[in-house]
């Protein structure tokens, strides 16, 4: 399977990150020049609708960052492959990923959109599990699931996607895995069980060598706009919201859905969500 690997010019050690990490799992790839936020000062004057939830603007950062995946989904919508697998420069990429990218024939007759990589945290998707082969399988995605650092798309999502963002209103992971929004209607995800990648900085690692860009400027946009983090929860609120998340479950249950945190192996070892880890919109 052709792979893209999304790269600043300027992120050489992320170049010698992920260059790594393809050629320990033998896959060849071909790099994408990312679409660079600080070589572009006029990105700020760009028509961007704000965000519907929060009716803030994105970021520069964020801006660059669905140009840069628009470029690669140009790249498939004119090219000759099917299916096409899209990469960020700091993922962390399983032992497997050689002979799972060796062929396409797991890939769902239906998939617009193959899920790889986990962000640790729940979500929710089918019971009824397709096999890919070599310990992994696929299952519908049927919730949030955060992060655009490693997912396989098809041709024709594609040129969907390219349709769906001329306007510029939402972050890239967002216009690929929530499908509540309106860029994905009748859009087929899948998520890849256990994944095959993850970022680097949500490993639970010390000293995280490529920390996220986009959050440092999402907190730099909100300390400046003086927006506060969220109140801790009362407890009230707390059991509220409890006794709410049992019942979606117990729904979800019913319609042969199941709730789970995307497992990730790397290198031998479960990598398990830190404790201290907070929810947040991935990178």
């Amino acid at each position: 399977m052709k792979c893209l690997v999304i790269n600043l010019d300027r992120s050489t050690d992320r170049l010698a990150h992920v260059t790594a990490e393809f050629e320990r799992a033998g896959v060849a790839f071909e790099r994408m020049a990312a679409v660079d936020a600080q070589a572009l000062p006029d990105l700020g004057s760009m028509p961007v609708r704000k965000r519907p939830v929060s009716q803030t603007r994105l970021t520069d950062g964020e801006i660059a960052c669905l140009l840069s995946h628009r470029a690669c989904w140009s790249a498939i919508a004119a090219g000759d492959d099917s299916y096409v697998a899209i990469f960020e420069d700091d993922v962390m990429l399983s032992e497997k990923t050689g002979p799972l990218l060796a062929d396409l024939g797991w890939i769902p007759a239906d998939a617009d959109i193959i899920k790889l990589e986990t962000f640790l945290h729940r979500t929710i998707v089918g019971v009824k599990q397709v096999a890919a082969g070599h310990g992994f399988s696929a299952s519908r995605l049927y919730d949030v699931h955060m992060g655009s650092a490693g997912y396989i798309v098809s041709k024709k999502a594609a040129g969907a996607l390219l349709g769906a963002t001329q306007e510029i209103c939402l972050p890239v992971d967002h216009v690929l895995f929530n499908s509540k929004l309106e860029t994905s209607p009748g859009r087929v995800i899948y998520q890849l069980r256990p994944a095959l990648c993850a970022q680097e900085q949500i490993l639970g690692r010390e000293g995280v060598k490529f920390p996220s860009l986009l959050k440092q400027d999402r907190q730099e946009l909100l300390a400046s706009r003086g927006v506060r983090q969220r109140p801790r929860a009362s407890l009230y609120n707390k059991v509220r919201r409890e006794f709410r998340r049992l019942s979606l479950q117990f729904a979800d249950l019913c319609r042969l859905r199941q709730w789970m945190i995307v497992p990730f192996d790397y290198r031998g070892t479960r990598i398990r969500r830190p404790h201290t880890q907070r929810r947040q919109n991935a990178l």
